[in-house]
């Protein structure tokens, strides 16, 4: 709720990281690991931005920040095929109408 996002290893309770306000004290409302390249996850706060974390480019702040301008985006998941070399990476945004917006990530952040 403070949007601090925490790194944990299963076997223990303290996390392997921990960003403070990660997102300028916005709730983090969604949060998944990309589903074609291990070290990348992306975050969705309550102000619709999406977060871009490369943890083998840069493990202190994102990589990139998006903006989803139109309307409030209440939820996020990601598509893609982790068993294909393809590199392709979706991001589905639901927005508050019920309106579904697919968007592709940029391969250097899709690629295996």
């Amino acid at each position: 709720s403070d949007g601090s996002i925490r790194l944990h290893q299963m076997t223990s309770e303290y996390p392997l990281m921990q960003w403070n306000d990660s997102t300028k004290g916005q709730p983090v409302i969604a949060l998944q690991w990309a589903l074609t390249r291990p070290a990348v996850f992306f975050a969705l706060d309550a102000s619709s931005n999406i977060y871009i974390w490369d943890l083998l480019e840069n493990d202190l702040l994102p990589v990139a920040k998006q903006t989803v301008p139109s309307e409030k985006v209440v939820t996020m998941t990601l598509l893609g095929e982790p068993e294909k070399a393809n590199g392709l990476l979706g991001i589905v945004l639901a927005k508050e109408s019920g309106q579904l917006d697919i968007q592709y990530v940029k391969k250097k952040w899709a690629f295996p």
